[in-house]
């Protein structure tokens, strides 16, 4: 490949992420390939030091397929480790920062990594004695000591489609996260598609990555961009302010954000000082997406909206073009090209179109499975049981309207099942948010003697936002319009809802307060 990539190059069944980013480094070497708070890295410098990082990580005994492990705030360094790992045919394995010191080093060991790389501030955090056995490198402080000489080049590797790309833990609150591992292939057929409709787009590439780099969300705002040969803006922390600079300064002209993000750049009192007409692509996934903020971002925002539905572990992939489709926005959209979707019942058999179901997906981007957990991974499958094929299960209930959109109606382990009736939160937060004061809605079902389960509502309002007054009035409204079976049991208004790192929900810790001031009666 002497010239510079193009849409048909990015189209092939397969190819080597490296590959591309040598050629990339040749053609434009001067040009900006990341950014972030610190500086700038050119394309030419970024490839040098991604192969001196991957030739000391192979003088070190990295074998084929084991993985490097990297904890701290993402930047450049974290960048430049990551896209080593994979260039030396080992595994990036990202690490949750916000993970207790116990998960973390369990996913550590899990790993199977030699080296970790790790920022001064998480390693001061977590102490000296963090990750004994594992060579640390100091991400901020001691990489371009570590790393080979400048020119260095790393052994020859060319990948083969089932070599292991990544490793993403999954977000679970207790116990060591699971390893979600993901092929060359998978990452190959998930991102060249979108490099190659940039490039056929003729869509100057500048991308803001603001969600961190342990998290799959991210990647959208990552890994396509570099291999369409743009530049990344890499956020350590996401600041509103900081965000829309860089977004002007940069002329950005794609993003991946998740819902509290938007909500909090809607939420902004400087938003309108800042110019983003250079947005041409805006994304969103990892989390419920209201149709209301939807449509406040389509309005106030430039550019495409394109709401992504899946999971790290793969399955199908929704896709709502929300600029396309101004009636859908209470969908998720529908099945992108090579998904498939099924609902089904309990009793794992089809529902009709507009029944809600346990939503299952198969798709070109599966997992590979979980490492180590070979019976947590079949635990996640369907298999059909006429064909044999394997699908994943979503761990959504949703369902399909009669255009082949689907409507999330909330998680599996979400619902409520109370007095022997099935009750969706969605429907209850969906409910709570027709009121003028209510900003923000959640609901769980807490135990109950009476019915087995009972609705409880926690909400974020416009103004008295600690008055348990304001909260009756607006639980008795509600209440009046549910039907009886799903009226609320209780109503709490609280100053902002958990969430993690990447804006899920966190309903675990809605949970733990509830069951610290409600009686299960």
């Amino acid at each position: 490949m002497e010239n510079a990539p193009d849409a048909a190059d990015l189209s092939q069944p397969f190819g080597s992420y490296h590959a591309i980013f040598a050629c990339w480094a040749k053609v434009q070497p001067e040009a900006v390939a990341l950014r972030d708070e610190s500086g700038a890295l050119s394309w030419s410098d970024m490839v040098d030091r991604i192969e001196r990082i991957a030739a000391r990580l192979a003088a070190d005994g990295l074998e084929r397929g084991q993985s490097v492990a990297i904890l701290g705030t993402s930047s450049i360094a974290y960048a430049l480790v990551f896209l080593a790992a994979v260039r030396a045919g080992g595994v990036a394995a990202p690490l949750t920062t916000s993970a207790s010191a116990e998960q973390l080093a369990g996913m550590a060991a899990d790993s199977g990594a030699r080296h970790i790389f790790v920022d001064r501030a998480k390693l001061e955090e977590l102490g000296e004695d963090s990750f004994p056995g594992m060579e640390r490198i100091v991400l901020d402080e001691a990489l371009d000591g570590w790393m080979a000489p400048v020119g260095t080049r790393a052994p020859d590797f060319k990948p083969d489609s089932a070599d292991p790309f990544n490793i993403i833990y999954s977000s679970g609150t207790t116990g060591t996260p699971k390893g979600i591992v993901h092929s060359h292939l998978m990452r190959w057929r998930q991102f060249g598609s979108t490099a190659a409709s940039y490039l056929a787009a003729g869509l100057p590439v500048r991308a803001l990555a603001s969600t961190p780099l342990y998290s799959n969300t991210t990647m959208v705002a990552f890994l396509a961009p570099l291999l369409a040969g743009g530049s990344v803006r890499i956020m350590g922390k996401f600041d509103t302010v900081k965000w829309l600079g860089f977004a002007e300064a940069d002329r950005a002209t794609t993003t991946m954000l998740v819902p509290v993000q938007y909500q909090r750049l809607m939420d902004e009192p400087r938003f309108a000082e800042f110019d983003l007409s250079s947005l041409a692509i805006k994304y969103c996934t990892s989390a419920p997406f209201s149709a209301e903020l939807k449509r406040e971002v389509l309005d106030r925002m430039p550019g495409a909206l394109v709401e992504i539905y899946s999971m790290t572990e793969g399955g199908v992939v929704c896709i709502l073009a929300a600029h396309e489709f101004p009636d859908k926005l209470h969908t998720v959209g529908r099945p992108a090209p090579g998904s498939e979707l099924k609902v089904l019942d309990d009793e794992d058999r089809e529902v009709a179109p507009g029944t809600p179901g346990n939503l299952v997906g198969r798709s070109a981007t599966m997992m590979a499975g979980y490492r180590n957990q070979p019976d947590k991974t079949r635990e996640g499958q369907w298999i059909d049981p006429e064909t044999g094929e394997v699908w994943q299960r979503m761990g959504d209930i949703g369902r399909m309207d009669a255009d082949g959109f689907v409507e999330l109606v909330g998680r599996a382990k979400d619902m409520i099942i109370s007095g022997g009736f099935n009750i969706y939160p969605v429907d209850l937060e969906n409910a709570l948010l027709e009121e003028d004061e209510v900003l923000e809605a959640a609901v769980i079902g807490v135990p109950s003697r009476r019915w087995g389960e009972t609705p409880v509502g926690f909400v974020r309002l416009a103004h008295h936002s600690d008055d348990p007054a304001a909260a009756e009035t607006i639980l008795a409204a509600v209440n009046f319009r549910l039907g009886k079976t799903q009226r609320l049991a209780a109503l709490h208004p609280i100053n902002e809802m958990p969430r993690s790192h990447i804006g899920k929900l966190l309903k675990s810790e809605l949970r733990e307060m509830a069951a610290r001031h409600i009686d299960p009666a």
